[in-house]
């Protein structure tokens, strides 16, 4: 029954296209030199994405977090996830069109560290994120945005040094699939 619900079908096709956006302004921001620009690209998005699609979560991981604390449902979980891995992809394919070189596309352990570090880094990074997410989740949109965007923007400068600052499987996976590096994805 859920699947006749055009609710539903809202809800996967607002994941697709937050995700797109999202993963297409990062990927974006990320042909400038340096961690600065993605970072507020991410957040200012995220926050954006809020404001006026009313709370995607555009993540995976997020989706993941509502799905263990049975805030979701197992059919619009996965259809969820399957819809930001769509997203990301897609917005993937178009940066890699658009752009000269695939530098920016793919995040990657940094030579600070480990993979190990990178792990952590991107763990704790991802962590405050659902924070800020399960708090403002009761906020109306511009109080959620400001705090989702800030979360995002925090933890990309944060683990940026060490893992790329992801905190998004669907961003991750998605140039990983356009341009075949795989290197050290488990990380991110």
């Amino acid at each position: 029954q859920e699947l006749r619900s055009g609710r539903f079908w809202r809800g996967v096709l607002a994941e697709l296209t937050a995700t797109l956006i999202f993963v297409g302004v990062v990927l974006g921001a990320s042909a400038a030199p340096g961690p600065l620009a993605p970072a507020l690209a991410g957040g200012l998005v995220a926050g954006g994405l809020v404001c006026t699609l009313g709370g995607p979560q555009a993540n995976p991981a997020l989706t993941l977090a509502l799905l263990c604390t049975r805030k979701l449902s197992a059919l619009r979980g996965a259809a969820g996830v399957l819809a930001q891995c769509t997203g990301a992809t897609l917005a993937s394919a178009a940066a890699r069109a658009a752009l000269l070189d695939d530098t920016g596309l793919v995040t990657r352990v940094s030579t600070v560290g480990t993979a190990g570090t990178a792990l952590a880094w991107e763990t704790f990074a991802t962590f405050q994120l659902a924070l800020a997410a399960f708090a403002s989740a009761e906020h109306a949109a511009p109080q959620a945005g400001l705090a989702l965007g800030s979360a995002v923007a925090a933890g990309a400068l944060a683990a940026g040094p060490f893992s790329g600052g992801s905190m998004n499987p669907a961003r991750s996976l998605g140039p990983a699939v356009v341009t075949g590096v795989w290197d050290d994805h488990w990380v991110s």
